[in-house]
């Protein structure tokens, strides 16, 4: 799977629109990852998971600064994202479902945030490009 011409253009432009409220957006993602997805928590015990605290604050920032570098790295997603996929599949051992349900979390995230914005065209650009950034994030579970 592959990203047409217009995903790409449409991925970078809510980027942009994104990179702003980038913390915000990638705390609340986390918020409601271990809302809806309790087991997902287990991954971090050391961590405070209480709304809005520094720790998920920074943990979401690290995330959506992963998702940038993803975009500005848009073709070439496994170069950019090899040291991360090998931290996660041989150091943290992170189940790779939870890449899938953490980009789930993520798109419910921005149709709240930007609901004039995230259209049926950006829905189906942004599944696409999260889908193909989880499955490269799992090469190296392979």
């Amino acid at each position: 799977m592959s990203l047409m011409k217009n995903e790409r253009a449409i991925i970078m432009s809510m980027w942009d629109k994104m990179a702003a409220q980038a913390e915000a957006i990638g705390t609340e993602t986390l918020e409601r990852l271990f809302c809806s997805y309790p087991q997902t928590k287990t991954y971090f015990p050391h961590f405070d998971l209480h709304h809005g605290s520094q720790q998920l604050r920074a943990h979401g920032s690290k995330i959506l600064a992963a998702i940038g570098d993803a975009v500005k790295n848009i073709d070439n997603l496994s170069g950019a994202l090899t040291k991360l996929s090998e931290l996660h599949a041989y150091i943290l051992r992170v189940d790779p479902v939870n890449f899938k349900l953490l980009s789930h979390c993520l798109l419910v995230t921005l149709a709240a945030r930007f609901p004039a914005d995230f259209t049926a065209e950006v829905h189906e650009a942004w599944d696409k490009f999260m889908s193909i950034l989880s499955s490269v994030l799992t090469e190296k579970y392979r």
